[in-house]
């Protein structure tokens, strides 16, 4: 079969690109992350716009596994955080791990149904980041239906027209929306994350919540984050939800 005009040239140029091409694993400045955050943010939004328009043209499946793929780019941002604060060389190795991870990237999307049904502490929410939590390869499963055809149990063929409909593609586009945000992130932001999380990270739970605390207040402090009421204080230490 004949490739059209110049299609092996171009295919030539881009394998050549892609050798030179190495994921990065090492350490990165408080600059670099917040550049890194700053792009899943762009990246995260243009998802979540093509998962709308594929839904407004009744491309229901693609449009849920691109609304997963945004909220996936969105996770990426706490991410960065862990990389940003990693201490010892396996902090950091694993922390970059998570950050490929497409089932840690989506370990939050349970956040929504947990504070309908009464969670609203920090502690609430823990046990969706435990390492055995099941949660985060469901939407990685729903995601990858929502491409590809697959054979499953008792030899039944999967197509993904005929398992995610439209209520299924509108569920997961809200939950994207959810996640994904305009907000910008600063050098400045970082570097005070790394200032006041930093010497606690991993360590013991409440010296990483007070850090957190201060980290926010010192947000508030340069003008980074909304006056008034410590909101992250609200979240970790009482039964009211934050607003």
């Amino acid at each position: 079969m004949l490739c059209p005009r110049g299609t092996n040239k171009t295919l030539d140029r881009m394998s050549d690109d892609l050798q030179t091409v190495k994921p990065y694993r090492g350490r990165l400045t408080p600059s670099q992350i917040a550049e890194g955050m700053n792009a899943a943010v762009e990246n995260a939004l243009r998802l979540l716009a093509d998962a709308e328009t594929l839904f407004a043209t009744g491309r229901y499946p693609t449009a849920a596994s691109l609304a997963i793929l945004a909220l996936e780019e969105a996770g990426k941002i706490s991410m960065l955080r862990a990389i940003a604060v990693s201490a010892t060389d396996a902090d950091l190795k694993s922390a970059w791990k998570d950050y490929r991870s497409h089932a840690r990237k989506n370990a939050t999307w349970l956040l929504p149904n947990l504070a309908t049904q009464g969670a609203r502490k920090f502690d609430d929410f823990r046990h969706l980041f435990d390492d055995n939590a099941k949660h985060p390869y469901v939407l990685d499963q729903i995601k990858q239906v929502g491409f590809y055809t697959d054979c499953f149990k008792n030899a039944h063929w999967s197509l993904p027209s005929k398992i995610i409909d439209k209520d299924a593609a509108e569920s997961m586009i809200s939950l994207a929306k959810v996640f994904t945000s305009k907000e910008q992130h600063t050098e400045e932001e970082v570097a005070l994350w790394v200032e006041h999380v930093g010497p606690v990270w991993k360590k013991d739970i409440d010296w990483m919540k007070q850090a957190i605390i201060n980290w926010y207040a010192a947000m508030q402090k340069a003008g980074l984050a909304a006056p008034g009421p410590n909101k992250v204080e609200e979240f970790v230490r009482s039964d009211k939800p934050a607003v």
